[in-house]
């Protein structure tokens, strides 16, 4: 296994033994506060629903959950092994396999929709969108959200959360940006891209204080006025790949 799939798997597993018993995700607060994430599954939901869907990435399972309820059948899948254990004790309608996301042990055409709940930094993108593409119906979609890579003060801290081990050096490295999005169209015919937290993720540090939604509400509504003008520097990103292309 390449070195850099061993350091994410440790560093996985490592962070999936301090999320034993909690109920947040990866970051320790309910996503779905964020309009970024509330948006991801309204969309997902009216596209999964009674499909064949795979989680591509499930880590600890905090998505598989609301998935299960609406699609027929959720696989889900990931190389953390600890991640996957605290997984299937969060949910039992879905199957968890450890498998490598850049090789997957599926035939072609095996899945209606894939879902990313932002893995794509760990991965090597190309290798991603490729399998993806490959194990995708030929009507099948993408969807998913991903931190996107072009504002200078989150980049700034993927630089503090590297150097304090918050993050991996080849997740920090490796974020989501523009070029990705030019590199699934060798992939994907159609290409649909929602853009998120322009200023508001400056409210995430206080969410699980007092006033904190409230702040969090005010800013996403500056969002919705700064976005026509600097999208490109938006947090997250919301997208919809379809109808893959079998190259």
């Amino acid at each position: 296994m390449e070195e850099r799939k061993q350091k994410e798997i440790e560093y996985y597993n490592k962070k999936a033994k301090e999320q034993l018993g909690t109920e947040g995700d990866f970051e320790g607060f309910n996503s779905f506060v964020l309009a970024s994430y509330r948006f991801l599954k309204e969309k997902t939901q009216d596209l999964i629903k009674d499909k064949k869907v795979l989680d591509y990435g499930c880590g600890n399972g905090i998505h598989s959950s609301w998935l299960a309820k609406s699609a027929q059948k959720v696989i889900a899948i990931d190389l953390s092994g600890k991640s996957l254990n605290i997984a299937r004790g969060r949910v039992t309608k879905v199957k968890f396999l450890k498998m490598d996301c850049e090789n997957l042990d599926f035939e072609n055409n095996s899945f209606d929709v894939v879902f990313d709940g932002g893995t794509f930094s760990s991965l090597d993108i190309e290798k991603a969108f490729s399998e993806i593409a490959r194990v995708l119906k030929p009507d099948g979609c993408l969807i998913g959200i991903e931190t996107f890579g072009h504002n200078p003060l989150t980049n700034l801290k993927r630089k503090i959360n590297k150097k304090t081990g918050r993050r991996t050096e080849w997740a920090a490295e490796h974020i989501f940006k523009a070029k990705d999005l030019d590199l699934a169209k060798k992939f994907f015919k159609e290409i649909q891209i929602y853009y998120f937290h322009m200023i508001s993720w400056l409210a995430i540090p206080f969410l699980n204080f007092p006033g904190g939604k409230i702040l969090l509400r005010f800013l996403e509504a500056v969002d919705s006025l700064l976005k026509p003008f600097f999208k490109k520097y938006s947090f997250k990103i919301v997208f919809i790949f379809k109808n893959p292309k079998k190259v």
